[in-house]
């Protein structure tokens, strides 16, 4: 009897683990579901007011522009008016003119005819020579009706038609981004952002890669990338700390941004690789990425080394030539187990380097294959992998693994620094 209750006891312990993990995993899925909605609602709520303000503009900018061509419009016919009324008014002052002139004659001359023998033949004499002087037989020209403006006003009604067409395709509405971010890799003081193309009807012509501090108020996204590549690395991150990434991108023949993928947190535990400082012969910069050699007198310039043994399995090395000098033979660049110190070259045991005539050289051994030699701009990349796995002594020691760093000589990559 005690064993049956035995074993029903351990029975409901396990049930009530089972039904607590049953509970947690539902109220994960209803955390998703919440957050699901959320972004639904959110982003229907931000696609509304996307909606309003454009229009709004757009309707604010479509009244501005009819005002001022109506008020252009009404100017140009203001100046035509004015310019064609001038002389027809200089005209029509010349022709009053005259008949004020023609009126004040003929009293004259009736005043005349009225008048007693004595001084007729004075009135009239003035009057004649009145009349004479006033030409009465040169008269103003008066302009046809076909030769003066008629002003008129030319519209294009298909205007409207036209507009109602651009109007009708303006804007439209998609329930998933064309592009979302595929994947975040953490780097040395970076990441490596890859994202891909979910709608197979789009056709991208550039992506749009923007990130920004996940959690800082007032915090605004930064560009990161435009371009064609479906990747970028994105450098001078602070580790241990959450970036937000989102991207979008143009379709071809267009000029407006598509829609942004759903924010993905992403985070570097890597700090960035640094070079060494105080090492004799070189200068730093001012995030130790960058090293400068500057004692062109001393005969050889010892081996800088990175800062800390950062360099892992699965990672990619990148250094980038940035400025060059005068070159020697044992001039390399490599990566090394351990930290030689006064070491004047990298071509030796436990490294593996290229010299700048493009020379590989492991152990301290120069190899068969040849790259391409350095010169001034050309990036250099490193990719380890393990090649090898085996034990070096039967008690129980860790396992060693034999490493091998493959040199690719790349150029034209965005260089990491180290």
């Amino acid at each position: 009897m005690s064993v049956e209750v035995d074993s029903l006891v351990q029975e409901a312990k396990e049930n009530i683990e089972a039904a607590q993990n049953y509970r947690s995993e539902l109220q994960q899925r209803l955390h998703g579901l919440n957050q699901a909605r959320k972004q639904v609602r959110g982003s229907s709520s931000q696609a509304r007011e996307t909606l309003r303000r454009h229009f709004s503009e757009l309707q604010a900018t479509a009244t501005q522009l009819l005002t001022e061509r109506l008020a252009a419009l009404l100017a140009e016919v203001d100046a035509v008016e004015a310019a064609s009324v001038k002389p027809l008014d200089d005209c029509q002052s010349i022709i009053e003119h005259g008949v004020g002139q023609a009126d004040e004659l003929l009293r004259e001359g009736e005043a005349a005819l009225r008048c007693g023998l004595g001084e007729k033949e004075d009135k009239l004499g003035s009057f004649t020579k009145k009349a004479m002087h006033i030409q009465l037989d040169s008269l103003p020209e008066v302009p046809a009706l076909v030769d003066v403006p008629s002003v008129s006003a030319q519209l294009d009604d298909s205007l409207l038609g036209v507009l109602r067409d651009w109007v009708s395709r303006h804007g439209s509405i998609s329930s998933h981004p064309p592009v979302q971010i595929d994947e975040l890799q953490e780097r040395p003081g970076s990441i490596l952002v890859r994202w891909c193309k979910v709608d197979e009807d789009f056709t991208a012509a550039e992506y749009r890669l923007q990130y920004r501090r996940s959690g800082s108020r007032g915090s605004q996204y930064e560009d990161a990338c435009i371009g064609r590549d479906c990747e970028f690395l994105v450098l001078h991150l602070d580790p241990h700390t959450d970036y937000l990434f989102r991207v979008c991108a143009r379709g071809e023949g267009r000029t407006e941004w598509s829609a942004w993928s759903t924010p993905q947190t992403g985070y570097t535990t890597l700090p960035a690789l640094e070079w060494c400082p105080g090492t004799e012969g070189y200068i730093l910069s001012s995030r130790r990425n960058m090293a400068l050699r500057n004692d062109a007198t001393q005969a050889r310039c010892p081996v800088i080394y990175s800062n800390t043994p950062t360099y892992f399995c699965g990672q990619t090395l990148t250094f980038k030539i940035a400025a060059a000098g005068q070159v020697d033979r044992r001039d390399s660049l490599g990566v090394c187990v351990d930290n030689q110190k006064g070491a004047e070259s990298l071509q030796r045991d436990q490294a593996v380097c290229i010299s700048t005539n493009g020379a590989v050289f492991v152990n301290g051994k120069e190899m068969t294959n040849q790259l391409p030699a350095i010169s001034l701009g050309a990036t250099v990349t490193f990719d380890m992998e393990v090649v090898n796995m085996f034990p070096v002594s039967s008690n129980n020691r860790p396992e060693r693994r034999q490493l091998q760093a493959e040199g690719d000589h790349r150029f034209g990559e965005p260089g990491g620094g180290v």
